[in-house]
């Protein structure tokens, strides 16, 4: 294996940008396979705002911070990571030794593999009062926080199809729904037809405000001066990725503007693996550790090949896993 100097310099097998729930369980794998592994992170988590995550067994209804306190405290029994809070802010490939990984305050770290885990940033509704209720009564997701609203009435902010599939997800929580837009809906007739067949208010009047107290939303206020009386509000935003590292490198983006990846979370990149919300699948936090998990798994028999073919044939050759792969069991490019 290739060692570092435990401090975040030299040389690595693995290098992991990022340190959520993907690259922590990535970096846990990793470690186990006896590997040096730098993962460094920024310190901006998409759940930074978040009061609880859910729907991660044995974890559930914990504290985001504490969630990446006690994965950091389990990786610290291994000194083979080394782990830095710091900003990558370039990655490349460095000749046949791998990549290069060039941090914030001027190290650059080499490695044989790379790992992008940096997940993605919400690009919020410009709603007065939108702040003081995100992530307590106002959300994004809600496979991850739609049941302790189960039943109450909420509202869908956004336009177009995805404000529809939006409210058309919430069915399975709420039945008590109202679509606004803030504006033209920008819904087709037929959407619409769906929406008022299944007791979906469509509100198209702009949005003045969300009001309520102690982070608990009560009410959306229009500018006609209504106000909608609910207690929660659920949106879907664009999202941009918090980091353009998986682009630089040569990554293809998905018809979605994920980063593609087949078999093992390997991009089309030779060498280059990502994992967690970047994809733009499934964005569940025990989904991405799950794909951190397999990306590791994927790393770990590249590199275990390569190293065998040196010693059997004293010829270096890059493994990389397929994007898309024959075989039955192997998952096929998102797209």
């Amino acid at each position: 294996m290739v060692r570092g100097d435990g401090r975040g310099g030299g040389r690595y097998d693995v290098a992991i940008v990022g340190a959520g729930p993907a690259g922590l369980s990535a970096a846990l794998v990793l470690a186990r396979c006896c590997r040096e592994v730098f993962v460094c992170d920024a310190g901006t988590p998409r759940s930074a705002a978040t009061e609880v995550m859910h729907g991660f067994l044995t974890r559930d209804g914990i504290e985001p911070a504490e969630f990446r306190r006690l994965a950091r405290e389990e990786l610290g029994r291994y000194e083979n990571v080394a782990l830095r809070d710091a900003r990558a802010v370039d990655a490349r490939r460095a000749g046949e030794a791998g990549f290069a990984v060039d941090l914030a305050d001027g190290e650059r770290v080499r490695a044989r593999k790379l790992l992008v885990a940096t997940g993605l940033v919400d690009e919020l509704p410009p709603l007065e009062g939108f702040g003081e209720f995100y992530g307590t009564s106002v959300f994004h997701c809600p496979y991850c926080d739609g049941y302790e609203l189960r039943g109450a009435p909420l509202a869908v902010y956004g336009r177009g199809r995805r404000a529809f599939e939006m409210a058309r997800a919430l069915t399975g929580w709420s039945r008590d729904l109202t679509l606004v837009s803030d504006g033209p809906a920008g819904l087709a007739p037929e959407a619409r037809r769906h929406l008022e067949r299944n007791r979906i208010r469509v509100v198209e009047t702009r949005v003045a405000r969300l009001a309520g107290r102690d982070g608990r939303l009560e009410a959306v206020v229009l500018a006609d001066g209504r106000a909608l009386q609910v207690r929660g509000l659920f949106f879907d935003t664009p999202t941009r990725p918090q980091s353009l590292l998986a682009q630089r490198v040569g990554c293809r983006l998905t018809k979605k503007g994920g980063v593609r990846c087949g078999q093992y979370e390997a991009t089309d990149v030779p060498g280059v693996f990502v994992a967690g919300n970047l994809t733009k699948d499934v964005q569940l936090s025990i989904v991405a550790a799950a794909e951190g998990a397999r990306a590791a798994f994927g790393i770990q028999r590249s590199l275990l090949r390569e190293d065998f073919e040196r010693r059997a044939t004293g010829r270096r050759r890059v493994e990389h896993p397929p994007v898309e792969h024959a075989e039955t069991q192997a998952r096929r490019p998102r797209a």
